[in-house]
């Protein structure tokens, strides 16, 4: 009974790991390209990052500033 757990359970190893191999589905220009697209979304979104501090900070000067020319 062991044995033939063993069995089946290496045979359903060697099931999974024969699907995985040997299959390239994608070629390297389609990795490539996302790869190119993913750097692009993540230097986008750095952008944005820094223009929304820079704003923040801008604001922040901004209220200052009205702070330390308002009246006391």
């Amino acid at each position: 009974m062991r044995s033939f757990m063993r069995t089946f359970a290496l045979l359903g190893l060697l099931l999974v790991v024969g699907q995985g191999c040997g299959k390239d589905e994608k070629s390297s220009a389609e990795r490539d390209a996302e790869v190119q697209k993913a750097l692009q979304q993540g230097a986008q979104k750095e952008r944005q990052m820094y223009e929304g501090m820079q704003k923040g900070v801008e604001d922040l000067e901004k209220k200052a500033q009205e702070k330390k020319e308002s009246p006391k």
